[in-house]
């Protein structure tokens, strides 16, 4: 393996090392939580420029790298591209429910928060709902 290799590697917590705390606060933030259900809703790792955030390049990193380094997402280079796949299972095995509980109320707040004749703010519901849940 080359230098360049090793510095294209990213770091990821094993799934012991995989908080509960960490993940709620990378949860916690609308961004982050809009990635997750982007992920969710995608049979496929997804780039980082696939997501239209309202946020500034150097904030949407700040953002993936929180999700990556509370257990979350897991990142891989393919090339130049930085694919995104969310770490269900470990999620699962650790915090059983946690993930499906998390996305069915971001559905649930999107229907809350809707105005009868306007869609809710923002796709939350109709992402929730292409992720099979």
């Amino acid at each position: 393996m080359t230098d360049r290799d090793t510095s294209r590697t990213l770091a990821h917590p094993e799934a012991a090392e995989i908080r509960l705390e960490g993940v709620l606060h990378a949860l916690s933030d609308p961004v982050r939580l809009s990635i997750v259900l982007d992920l969710a809703g995608s049979a496929d790792d997804l780039a980082c420029s696939h997501f239209d955030l309202p946020v500034t390049k150097s904030t949407t990193t700040h953002h993936f790298r929180v999700l990556r380094e509370s257990g979350v997402v897991r990142q891989a280079y393919r090339g130049t591209t930085k694919l995104n796949a969310l770490r269900r299972d470990d999620l699962e095995a650790l915090f059983p429910g946690l993930l499906d509980s998390v996305l069915a109320a971001a559905a649930a707040e999107a229907d809350r928060l809707s105005v009868p004749g306007r869609p809710a703010p923002g796709p939350t519901r109709d992402r929730y709902q292409a992720a099979g849940r």
